[in-house]
């Protein structure tokens, strides 16, 4: 995100290491792309807080209350966040007591609802689109969807983000670009399993437009409307994100797929793929709400409890869907 916001704009770019600020001012690598000659890597938060009306705050999902929590002192109304995470936040309840009590909607918030509880900011948007980050750092072109209540957010980002390599989108929807990126997680994780099990596209295909139908239902059960999940932010980041072996979800199911179990995948992973903890959420929030969402149920039963992903195709390939598309 600092080496597209360069095309157009200084950028300070937040470590909260000491030793890696030094290295990457230094050094100007990072996961071997060259950090942009105008972006400064800062330890001090409140510097950026001073001198940047626009920021851009983007780590784990859950992280990020903790992220707000820690910056919230330095934030005023004056500011503009834009989050770039896909994942949902917990609160009310311990995340390991969710298998056992399950969990409610009242537990489960966005990115921009953490933004809106933890600090005074009011302009808040959520960038979302197929974003796959190591294509971006190889400078290939790419969409993303900015999406917001206020304008001027849309506007600022969009002078800052648009260039050669980036297009972007604007949405007011913001609860269904949010959700269209959280979900398509799930799906992305369910296409690398069939993958990494050998099966093959058509299997593949199936699973992909049964899934953004659960994506489309979950969206409508939790208030968003259905068509922000058939733009850029829905569609478009489900195909890049479930087809692509640099997607990390993807790759977290492949090796599932392929023998592995979730302790081993999580303990050779840099970070866990969103997919798995969104899966754990949704599946558990389905069930509270009454959610016929048979794909995400047989995703978790592979996922966490071993189900074998033969018997798991067997039952969806066999489920009783009463009609193909059921929401428009």
């Amino acid at each position: 995100m600092a080496n597209l916001l360069a095309y157009n704009t200084d950028v300070l770019m937040y470590s909260r290491s000491a030793e890696l600020t030094e290295r990457l001012n230094r050094e100007r690598f990072r996961f071997g792309v060259p950090l942009h000659e105008r972006v400064t890597v800062v330890n001090d938060f409140s510097l950026i807080a001073e001198r940047c009306q626009l920021l851009f705050p983007i780590v784990p999902s859950n992280n990020f209350r903790e992220m707000m929590r820690s910056i919230t002192d330095h934030l005023r109304p004056s500011h503009l966040l834009i989050h770039g995470t896909k994942g949902l936040d917990i609160t009310g309840m311990d995340e390991l007591d969710i298998p056992k009590k399950g969990i409610e909607r009242r537990n489960v918030h966005t990115m921009t609802d953490v933004i809106r509880q933890e600090s005074v900011v009011v302009r808040v948007g959520a960038l979302t689109g197929p974003n796959l980050a190591r294509e971006l750092l190889d400078g290939q072109p790419s969409a993303s969807v900015i999406a917001s209540k206020f304008d001027e957010v849309i506007d600022r980002a969009k002078l800052v983000l648009k260039s050669s390599q980036l297009h972007v989108f604007g949405t007011h929807d913001m609860l269904g670009a949010e959700l269209a990126g959280v979900l398509k997680n799930v799906i992305a994780l369910g296409s690398g399993i069939l993958k990494g099990v050998g099966l093959g596209k058509n299997i593949q295909a199936m699973l992909v437009t049964r899934g953004l139908v659960e994506m489309v239902h979950f969206g409508q059960a939790l208030g968003s409307d259905k068509r922000a999940f058939f733009g850029t932010a829905g569609i478009g980041d489900l195909i890049a994100t479930a087809t692509s072996k640099k997607s990390r979800n993807y790759m977290f199911g492949y090796r599932i797929g392929s023998g592995e179990s979730l302790a081993e995948v999580t303990a050779t992973s840099q970070e866990l793929a969103e997919g798995v903890r969104t899966l754990m959420i949704t599946r558990h929030l389905a069930r509270s709400m009454r959610l016929r969402v048979p794909i995400t149920e047989m995703l978790y039963q592979i996922v966490f409890e071993q189900y074998p992903v033969t018997e798991a195709m067997n039952y969806l390939i066999t489920y009783p869907y009463d009609v193909d598309v059921d929401f428009l």
